[in-house]
């Protein structure tokens, strides 16, 4: 009777503990700072892109996002910190088109099923861009010459891995021709590379090199897009106009990691949507370059999937040892 009782308390006490346990609800959440990791270097498109939403959410948002950059590994280094994170809302990851490609390369073990989605917030193509007084005045001037000597022409990119890796290969692949591909921590430090006149030319996103392009100091040679760029790359030829069938771009979204409760993610994803839905936020997207391509949380997630499936495709095809 003694051990009844003696377990009866302890039981008593353990369920009282548990009532104690602190428990994240939207109804106080949150109530601290949010911190938004930002896979790549400050100053790149995902960066600018992270900064815009944080200012945007602010009238729906009674605490400050704050944006901290994790670059490294291909955005793995700053996602993995993120899936990683507790799971009670206050680290939100930016997801990048390279978590649908790193971990087929094995530099990472976070995959697209590792979080779960708020939205997708923007989708840009690929752009290949060099200096303006680069010898180089056409798309065709460029494959000319990395086609007469292989390596002929370095080509700066995010890192080993990432989208615009990637994205050059397959131009090589397509093309028949070979880059002397040049890594660096994210895009702005590529483009660094090219305005310094370290790189012949980068593969990035129109957002990353929009203010050098307006100060007339990078050129813009062609596009990796569907259709025609709007302004101010609405002269710029896609590779499919030159009789490329070659389609790739990036994205940005944001997510959480798994287990964070339901009323939280609810709460991310209405604030996340009533930002999208802004017009201020739209117009300071379009201001940077940056495209508007709005994803709920599940389309998101099956949007990510399909994205892993075709990564993984492309990987099979070309060759990124080099």
């Amino acid at each position: 009777m003694k051990r009844f009782r003696l377990a009866c308390a302890a039981a008593a006490t353990f369920a009282g503990m548990l009532l104690t346990l602190p428990v994240v609800h939207a109804a106080d959440y949150p109530t601290r700072p949010i911190e938004v990791i930002v896979p790549s270097s400050a100053g790149g498109g995902t960066d600018v892109m992270a900064r815009l939403f944080a200012d945007a959410v602010k009238k729906s948002v009674p605490q400050p996002l704050i944006v901290v950059n994790k670059p490294g590994a291909g955005g793995g280094i700053g996602m993995t910190e993120a899936q990683r994170a507790p799971a009670d809302g206050y680290k939100i990851g930016v997801l990048i088109s390279e978590l649908a490609i790193i971990p087929h390369l094995n530099m990472t073990k976070v995959t697209t099923a590792d979080f779960i989605p708020i939205a997708r917030l923007n989708g840009d193509p690929g752009v290949i861009a060099v200096r303006a007084e680069s010898p180089y005045k056409s798309i065709d001037d460029l494959l000319a010459a990395a086609r007469k000597q292989d390596g002929a022409v370095s080509m700066g990119n995010a890192g080993t891995g990432t989208i615009w890796h990637l994205a050059a290969a397959a131009v090589e692949q397509k093309t028949r021709v070979r880059f002397n591909h040049v890594p660096f921590q994210g895009a702005a430090p590529s483009v660094g590379a090219l305005v310094g006149g370290h790189v012949d030319a980068i593969m990035v996103s129109p957002a990353e090199i929009g203010s050098h392009v307006a100060a007339g100091k990078v050129r813009v040679l062609a596009a990796l897009a569907e259709r025609q760029l709007p302004a101010p790359y609405e002269k710029v030829p896609t590779f499919k106009e030159k009789g490329v069938d070659l389609v790739i771009g990036t994205w940005r979204g944001l997510g959480v990691p798994l287990k964070t409760p339901p009323d939280v993610v609810k709460y991310l994803r209405d604030v996340t949507r009533k930002a999208a839905e802004d017009s201020a936020f739209r117009d300071a997207l379009l201001r940077a370059n940056l495209q508007p391509a709005y994803m709920e949380g599940e389309q998101f997630q099956a949007f990510m999937n399909s994205q892993s499936v075709y990564f993984k495709s492309l990987l099979d095809s070309v060759d990124l040892k080099k």
